[in-house]
């Protein structure tokens, strides 16, 4: 028996673009690396009571995801580019989250192998991103460009919102280790129905319409040739540096609230593991709400005439430089009001950067995006290992997250300089 595919059923999904289609499924797939992800972040902390870690410790757990994460994403990039992105990212899925129902097993029976669960799963969700730019490659057109991705990386705040809001409540109803198997189970429903209904291109979607087919041949076009990566040219180039820095600036504040967010909530502002998981989800929802305004603005000044390189440096450098100030006003702020607010305003105007640097691969190297975005997320995985171990390691020394916060201020300032100096959306790699 065959499985059965979208296209196939009557009525309005029938009807709508596929294209569409396949967004959705990447934005649901983003959603579900990131509940995987972000659930530790919550379940970490009766973990450290139950487990008596220490910061430094604890720091260890949560950054050893990203160093499978970072390993992997040069090769999931070129095996998106070679093999097509709706294996890659189905294969992926699958095999993070058995990773994720692997932790509770893992953690109980030695420190090591909860460390090396971590980094399988790490490797898993390298994929996701590089195989979704390689179908986003051949699935978008450029005057949709900055809200598909847009979207896809809503899949990023709406999956932590969710896991934080959730996970407090499924861990205090039944324990910390069946969060981990929920979630894994919900990434393994998702693989059927992304082999049912995603294509690797349009010209092998069987009832694609004539019009979208030809709106899309001239995107196709752009990513025609043979596989082979001009890695040299790649790393000679200006433009790709300064993507590089970005993603690892940008990152930065990323992961570092990502990770201790609700640890901040708990320590600092003394709420409780359901409240802290509530109080941190505020910010991620902002993120959301920012990011797909953030990138209509982007694609209606795109529509209106400005050059994409000025769009790309405004959203960018706006992004980075905001989320500079707000950080550095959360460490003063003396009520649990006006931490939330700051931090609110902190990720809602980082969220902008999903207009800059984000849709970049896309524009400078549109055969080789996968590739690209593999070599500019390792950069921006760095900061999921010493950004997170950093801020463990500073809250114990100083006691307080005022240091961590100034650090990534910092962080983001270099990111815009580099950005406005170097920054261009021209194609640059053939």
């Amino acid at each position: 028996m065959s499985l059965p595919t979208l296209s196939r059923q009557p009525g309005f999904l029938a009807r709508l673009p596929k294209r569409y289609t396949l967004i959705a499924l990447a934005v649901l797939a983003t959603f579900i690396c990131y509940i995987d992800r972000v659930n530790i972040a919550v379940a970490i902390i009766p973990m450290q009571e139950y487990f008596g870690w220490d910061n430094e410790t604890k720091g260890q757990v949560l950054s050893s995801f990203f160093i499978g994460y970072m390993l992997f994403q040069v090769p999931s990039g070129w095996l998106a580019r070679k093999h097509g992105g709706r294996i890659l990212l189905g294969i992926a899925v699958l095999w993070w989250s058995v990773m994720t129902i692997l932790t509770p097993p893992a953690a109980l029976l030695a420190f090591p192998l909860l460390i090396l669960s971590r980094i399988l799963m790490g490797m898993g969700e390298a994929a996701m991103f590089p195989a979704a730019y390689d179908l986003y490659s051949r699935w978008v057109p450029e005057r949709e460009r900055s809200r598909a991705i847009a979207l896809l990386l809503s899949g990023i705040p709406i999956g932590t919102l969710f896991a934080l809001t959730v996970t407090g409540w499924i861990v205090s109803q039944y324990g910390w280790p069946s969060v981990f198997y929920i979630f894994g189970a919900s990434g393994i429903l998702f693989t059927v129905v992304w082999f049912a209904a995603a294509y690797n291109s349009p010209a092998e979607h069987p009832t694609i319409s004539a019009e979208e087919k030809n709106l899309l041949a001239s995107v196709a076009a752009k990513t025609a040739g043979d596989g082979a990566v001009p890695w040299r040219r790649i790393f000679s180039e200006r433009a790709v540096w300064a993507l590089i820095i970005n993603h690892f600036c940008s990152n930065w504040t990323f992961y570092v609230l990502l990770a201790w967010l609700p640890s901040y909530f708990r320590d600092v502002q003394n709420l409780s593991l359901t409240g802290a998981g509530l109080y941190s989800a505020a910010p991620w929802l902002t993120m959301f709400v920012m990011s797909n305004l953030g990138a209509w603005a982007a694609d209606g000044m795109i529509a209106r005439g400005m050059s994409v390189t000025r769009v790309r440096k405004i959203m960018q450098i706006t992004g980075l430089l905001g989320a500079a100030v707000f950080l550095l006003l959360v460490k003063d702020a003396t009520t649990l009001a006006g931490a939330t607010i700051f931090l609110c305003f902190a990720c809602g105007i980082l969220a902008l950067t999903w207009a800059g640097f984000a849709p970049n691969h896309l524009e400078i190297a549109p055969r080789h995006a996968s590739v690209l975005l593999g070599v500019t997320n390792t950069a921006g995985t760095l900061p999921g290992i010493i950004g997170v171990y950093v801020t463990g390691w500073l809250i114990d020394r100083t006691g307080t997250f005022d240091a961590a916060f100034v650090l990534a201020a910092g962080v983001s300032v270099v990111g815009a300089v580099i950005w406005a100096a170097f920054g261009t959306s021209k194609k640059v790699i053939d």
